[in-house]
């Protein structure tokens, strides 16, 4: 069953990455792209994602939209777009980022805490009766990394949480509140990296694979590995302070990041 618009009869000539390791030269910056967030993923990602797993004029739900990346590439593509977040001053940028584009309507963004299952559901409405459709054909997730970057000082934001546990159990109420507004047998994709703490590595995105297969009915589809080469927090660790800090320590550099993707059966 084919969910996308890619015309194989040029299958030679298709960017669409299908290899489970993704390195990245540099962040896309064309267009609304900018990189003033911290934290934001890089525009390849939803790009890939969304051209791999839908058609035009699909649905795309996000409930951390952060700055818009994926907003953007859903307005280049010509797709719907739903997105969520608990951070006013995003919210404000999103906004003020897509005034001048008269032509493109497909979008609805709202303030929207992802955990609060009523809210989850009244926006969703609303954005439906917008957006003309009826349900949701691609989820993207990007978020918070525990407490690594703490966005807001809202109780409600996932990135004031420190314990691993807890958080799974929170990204868990998310999931429950956005996965069942997905067709059947649609994709989702979650983009999450692990952590270092106390001297150790916390190994968060296998605890979420592990929290997605034990709570919803899901093929796993692929665990993808990205790392950006031209990331500006990561240059110079061949020959830099960080190589210095590892060699005399116990621990390796962190470069990569994952890319889950799932089929929803359910």
């Amino acid at each position: 069953m084919k969910y996308n618009d890619l015309d194989l009869s040029d299958w030679k000539e298709i960017d669409i990455n299908t290899d489970s390791l993704w390195l990245i030269q540099s962040r896309d910056k064309s267009g609304k792209h900018k990189n003033i967030y911290h934290g934001n993923f890089i525009p390849q990602i939803p790009n890939q994602l969304i051209r791999r797993y839908t058609k035009e004029q699909d649905t795309i739900l996000e409930p951390f939209m952060g700055s818009g990346t994926t907003l953007f590439e859903c307005e280049n593509l010509n797709r719907k777009y739903i997105g969520f977040d608990i951070n006013d001053e995003m919210i404000e940028y999103v906004n003020s980022s897509m005034k001048d584009n008269l032509l493109y309507t497909d979008y609805y963004i709202a303030n929207c805490n992802s955990l609060d299952k009523n809210m989850v559901e009244e926006n969703l409405q609303k954005a439906k009766e917008n957006l003309k459709t009826n349900s949701v054909q691609f989820i993207l997730m990007h978020p918070p990394y525990m407490d690594i970057v703490k966005f807001t000082d809202k109780k409600e934001d996932l990135s004031q949480i420190s314990n691993i546990k807890e958080f799974v159990e929170q990204f868990k109420i998310v999931c429950q509140n956005v996965l069942e507004y997905l067709d059947k047998d649609r994709y989702f994709a979650i983009v999450i990296g692990d952590v270092y703490k106390n001297s150790e590595v916390l190994p968060l995105g296998f605890y979420v694979i592990d929290m997605i297969k034990r709570n919803f009915k899901t093929k796993l589809k692929g665990i993808i590995v990205k790392n950006i080469e031209g990331n500006r927090g990561k240059l110079g660790t061949q020959g830099g302070i960080w190589r210095y800090r590892a060699l005399n320590s116990d621990y390796y550099i962190f470069k990569h990041e994952y890319i889950f993707v799932f089929k929803k059966e359910f």
